[in-house]
């Protein structure tokens, strides 16, 4: 659950919920191959902390974490 920060509450050991799971962020490296639902395949041209710039062959597009429609090839 989270509130109108974003920011979630902690688990209390005493709940009968289980905790919501870490979301997992893709860490990707220089050079790695890359597929986007909407962009196809493409190459990491560039990264940042929180963005990889993506080539794909007719145009350069920087993407933003937690990269939803990025897989890594």
């Amino acid at each position: 659950m989270t509130t109108r920060s974003g920011h979630r509450g902690r688990h209390l050991a005493s709940s009968p919920f289980k905790p919501e799971p870490e979301q997992v962020v893709e860490v990707y490296d220089l050079d790695d191959r890359v597929c986007h639902q909407r962009y196809g395949l493409g190459r990491v041209v560039g990264k940042e902390t929180a963005a990889v710039t993506v080539d794909f062959g007719n145009r350069t597009v920087r993407i933003v974490s937690p990269f939803l429609n990025l897989e890594k090839l």
